[in-house]
């Protein structure tokens, strides 16, 4: 028995010193020393041995148990340090490397101009009102003097919604002029606001786009005249594109307002010489205006006999455009990467 025990002590150290990797060294230990392991059945058989043998021999197997768990314990640790090693190695970091960031993004060229003109008005003194994108006949139409048969209102102009629950008209709004009216309503003169959001219109080529952007700006306190609009839309071309440009009214026709007027700057590309762009004209088109029609007054409940008002619309892909130096609209929508990088500004 004595012999039995030292030789498996010898061949259950080498076989532990061999090991390879943990799950050999775990199998290793179920062998010796699990329920059905070697070690365990040699002890089992110390039954079998003399009685006088038995202390000494019990003593041994202990020894030899205690042995082969110190080694076992030992080699795994071996492995596991070795194991880190070849992870630290493989995994190493140059740290004097320069890090791989992740390119910063940047604000489109819609919302820069949209940041821009809203930036400028503020200044003036125009704090900003929105309203819903999804309006009613009433307010996108009728009370902004827009007559049942203006071609504006027809399917093929305008996305019509299917009616409210009170059988309504709705549609998704053409304009951001049905601010005005809310603001309007909500609000007793003097007032000021400036209406910044999305609007839609049946039309998509080079210079439309079936969703797009507009800036509504409106006045009403008393003794508002033209002049006071005129002065306010020449500092704003001032500013927004950082240079002092002749500019011009024409006359114009707007349900909403009387009189209209056509608002055009000097053009940027060839200094009013005429050239491609302006089509040889050397003006540019650049928004809409006027005198707010009494008869958008009456359908608020303001007295058009005390107060008067102006009301402007600016097309902020259409600034945008002229501004960044944008030959299709379409652009500002496809998504196009190397669009966005060249036009971005990055933050």
């Amino acid at each position: 028995m004595r012999d039995k025990l030292e030789r498996l002590k010898e061949s259950a150290l080498r076989a532990v010193d061999q090991a390879a990797n943990p799950a050999e060294l775990e199998e290793l230990r179920v062998r010796l020393l699990g329920k059905k392991g070697e070690l365990t059945q040699v002890l089992r058989e110390l039954g079998t041995v003399p009685p006088a043998e038995r202390p000494a021999l019990g003593e041994l197997a202990n020894v030899i148990k205690t042995a082969v768990q110190q080694r076992l314990e030992s080699r795994g640790e071996t492995l596991q340090a070795q194991a880190m090693e070849l992870r630290l190695h493989a995994e190493a970091v140059d740290v004097t490397l320069p890090g791989r960031r992740q390119p910063p993004g940047g604000v489109h060229p819609v919302t820069r101009a949209f940041q821009e003109i809203n930036g400028i008005f503020l200044a003036m003194g125009f704090p900003v009102a929105s309203g819903p994108e999804i309006e009613s006949d009433w307010h996108n139409f009728e009370a902004l003097n827009i007559p049942a048969d203006h071609p504006a209102r027809e399917m093929h102009d305008t996305f019509y919604l299917p009616p409210a629950a009170d059988g309504s008209k709705r549609v998704l709004r053409t304009h951001t002029s049905p601010v005005q009216i809310r603001a309007m309503l909500a609000h007793k003169p003097p007032l000021r606001f400036l209406a910044p959001g999305r609007v839609y219109r049946c039309d998509s080529d080079i210079t439309h786009s079936p969703m797009f952007h507009q800036v509504e700006g409106f006045m009403v306190d008393r003794d508002v005249h033209f002049g006071h609009l005129k002065g306010i839309l020449e500092l704003f071309l001032e500013r927004f594109f950082e240079r002092s440009l002749p500019v011009r009214f024409r006359p114009s026709y707007f349900p909403f307002t009387e009189p209209s007027a056509e608002v055009d700057m000097g053009c940027l590309f060839c200094g009013g010489k005429g050239c491609r762009v302006c089509k040889g004209s050397g003006w540019l088109e650049v928004l809409g205006c006027g005198m707010i029609h009494p008869n958008v007054l009456k359908s608020v409940h303001i007295d058009q006999e005390v107060w008067s008002g102006f009301a402007f619309g600016i097309g902020v892909e259409r600034l945008a455009m002229l501004k960044y130096g944008i030959d299709d609209l379409r652009n500002f929508y496809d998504n196009d990467v190397r669009f966005l990088t060249r036009h971005a500004v990055m933050v």
